[in-house]
């Protein structure tokens, strides 16, 4: 392993390396706050722990980096749970370091204001600390970035080779690569999707497939579901228990920009929903070893790609089976319900309320044969319920469905990754060829 390759795999996620990290993190700060512990005059027999003007500037500076907390959180508040602006609330734990933050910067301009030499030395390093420490803590809570290679690499996957020879020998585990699925019908401007191929896709003359379409979160990336949601280390370990078999699975791009909002249907923001139903399904019968039978097809999606997977699921019963959904929202939207009609559905609230999931059951029902698995964080009550009563809806509708909360978890990559271990496999199972 080359050093380059080395730094990549940091790991971002690990208490062993974030501890001691954060333990810094605070003596930096404590440095700057407290009196100095030497460098009082040879005349001064005076200690500055008990000299009134050190604790008053003491005094001062926690001051100062308090109100620079207090303000953050107020900044939090508004734009978490007055204007919305994030479509889910902070955590407390992301809160707690936005407010650590501003508190270490805030510190670090009063030491190089009022402190001397090394004070001020202490305060340069901790500039950079007050950035870096608190987005680690943040990362932890949302599992976004497993190591900096996920931070700095945009594309951290090859380009798959369609005309690379089959492996002599089905391997152990499966490929992830990169591909480009264009819009031929849809004229959808898709970034690059992500493609896992399990090992028995890997072999000479392989037998059909089942396969999973899987739809990250927005703002997000399709390789998010692989980076951060660990999907291919389930999916190996199902291959390995069923003799190499698992699905094909694209991890596919509905947004078209990291931050733009779809709501996968067709509009003038892209014709997402032909793009998914048939753009898609007709590069992978064509490319890929999969079967046509479209029994055999199901999706998985994250936030605003679960609401997508709910979507298809419940619009699209001919084209696929079964679904997985992490943390959906209840129907398609951004922002507001006019500003959504405005920006998809022709300014029309009507069509924006027929595009939603529950509608869409209403509309389809009786379901026959078709399965869908709801997750949330155990602490993310407004995507708690939202499953519940999508779960409920699809229960009247026909469709089997089963929800459950991926424990001591919030809106976040967390909860992906537990629901990918707990549910995947039964996903799975559920379009086996």
């Amino acid at each position: 392993m080359t050093f380059t390759e080395w730094l990549l795999a940091t790991q971002l996620q690990a208490p062993s390396k974030l501890v001691p990290i954060d333990t810094a993190f605070v003596v930096l700060g404590l440095l700057v706050l407290l009196p100095p512990f030497r460098g009082r005059r040879r005349t001064d027999t005076r200690s500055p722990w008990r000299s009134p003007s050190a604790w008053r500037a003491v005094g001062l500076r926690a001051a100062v980096a308090g109100a620079a907390a207090g303000l953050v959180l107020l900044a939090c508040w508004i734009t978490s749970d007055v204007v919305d602006l994030f479509g889910v609330s902070l955590s407390a734990v992301t809160r707690m370091w936005c407010a650590l933050a501003a508190a270490a910067l805030a510190l670090a301009v009063t030491g190089l204001v009022q402190g001397g030499g090394w004070r001020r030395v202490i305060a340069v390093v901790l500039v950079p600390a007050a950035l870096v420490v608190p987005a680690l803590g943040v990362n932890v809570e949302f599992a976004k970035y497993p190591t900096l290679g996920t931070v700095v690499q945009s594309d951290p996957y090859p380009e798959l080779d369609l005309h690379a020879a089959p492996a002599a020998t089905m391997p152990a585990v499966g490929e992830v690569r990169t591909v480009t699925i264009p819009g031929r019908r849809s004229h959808f401007d898709a970034r690059p999707a992500v493609v896992y191929l399990p090992p028995a896709a890997l072999v000479r003359d392989p037998q059909p497939l089942p396969v999973v379409l899987a739809f990250a979160g927005q703002p997000g990336a399709p390789s998010d579901m692989f980076t951060a949601g660990r999907m291919d280390a389930v999916l190996d370990a199902y291959a390995a228990a069923h003799h190499g078999r698992a699905p094909i699975v694209l991890s596919v791009d509905q947004l078209s920009a990291p931050g733009r909002n779809t709501m996968c249907v067709d509009s003038r923001l892209g014709r997402v929903d032909t793009y998914v139903t048939r753009d898609v399904p007709d590069w992978v019968t064509k490319h890929l070893p999969v079967t046509p039978d479209r029994a055999h097809w199901g999706m998985v999606g994250f936030s605003q790609g679960a609401t997508c997977a709910v979507q298809f699921l419940t619009g699209h019963p001919d084209d696929f089976a079964a679904a997985l959904a992490v943390s959906s929202e209840l129907q398609p939207i951004d922002q507001s319900p006019q500003h959504s009609a405005d920006q998809a559905f022709g300014g029309s609230l009507a069509r924006w309320r027929a595009a939603a999931p529950r509608a869409l059951m209403a509309e389809h029902a009786p379901y026959r044969g078709h399965e869908l698995w709801l997750t949330a964080g155990s602490s993310d009550r407004e995507f708690s319920e939202n499953a519940e009563r999508l779960g409920a809806a699809a229960a009247r509708a026909g469709i089997r469905v089963s929800v459950v909360s991926a424990p001591r978890s919030g809106h976040d990559w967390n909860t992906v990754q537990w629901s990918l271990r707990a549910e995947l496999p039964l996903l799975c199972d559920a379009i086996a060829t």
